[in-house]
């Protein structure tokens, strides 16, 4: 079943030609597939419309993320998908062509970084580059601060704190930043979601425009605010994050709330 939030008059927006979407909580929840997400990126690619699946993680490269994703019976091709480490890599090209980095992170990153034409050094680098990755270490954290100190420019690919597993919460970009930040008073720059620029990249990928563009999300506080700063259509899906109760709390509203993914299969 779907919902309109009831907040008065809404402006009447174009049919929905583009799609993007959310990965974790929306397609995939806790290493399995959503029920109605096979059928959903089925249909959607039966439709012929443009979509690219959104990801604020940056350790896997868009191939690895296709590969797992085909593993629970998603087939989503590579070109279908933008992670935050592809979005930073974008806009250091955009503010710098072939500059140099020192970075935190794994092989979505350090790969994106590449094939921008960035190089990655321990050499007085003009950026510190932090991404995800499962084994953040004393020594290169401290590495950051000290080039940071020395005048390197933070940048961080998302503000997410904390990441999930099988075992529970685990500490994400977003807490090392705030470490990092802690010790030199530099506040990074985030390129992921919330920041619109995530979504400005994305319909530059798939050559959509925000008012025929739907954004599909689990959280609030990320894929919603960040689709509603982008100027997009907003679809709240209640199998991740955010519970219904939450929606409430936030000074911004998705222009519908459904129960998951399985909801929009009919209206694609």
């Amino acid at each position: 079943m779907i919902f309109t939030c009831d907040n008065g008059p809404m402006t009447d927006r174009k049919p929905i030609e583009y799609w993007l979407s959310d990965m974790d909580g929306v397609l995939v929840h806790e290493g399995r597939p959503v029920p109605g997400a096979d059928e959903f990126v089925r249909r959607l690619d039966a439709s012929g419309k443009p979509f690219l699946v959104l990801t604020n993680n940056s350790i896997y490269t868009r191939r690895d993320l296709s590969a797992r994703l085909a593993a629970l019976g998603l087939t989503v091709p590579a070109e279908f998908i933008w992670t935050s480490a592809l979005a930073t890599a974008r806009f250091l090209a955009d503010q710098r062509p072939g500059g140099t980095a020192y970075v935190i992170g794994e092989a979505g990153l350090t790969t994106a970084l590449h094939e921008a034409g960035f190089i990655l050094t321990d050499l007085k680098p003009e950026y510190v580059v932090l991404g995800e990755t499962r084994t953040y270490s004393f020594s290169q954290i401290t590495n950051a601060i000290r080039f940071i100190e020395g005048g390197a420019r933070f940048v961080a690919t998302n503000p997410d704190p904390v990441g999930p597993s099988p075992e529970g919460s685990l500490p994400a970009c977003g807490a090392v930043a705030a470490m990092i930040t802690r010790a030199t008073g530099v506040a990074p720059y985030f390129v992921g979601k919330p920041n619109p620029l995530m979504m400005r990249t994305a319909l530059n990928v798939v050559g959509g425009h925000s008012e025929c563009t739907a954004m599909i999300g689990d959280r609030m506080d990320t894929d919603i605010v960040a689709g509603v700063e982008a100027g997009l259509e907003t679809i709240l899906v209640l199998t991740g994050v955010t519970r219904e109760a939450d929606v409430e709390r936030f000074p911004y509203r998705p222009h519908r709330v459904i129960g998951s993914i399985a909801d929009l299969i009919d209206h694609i």
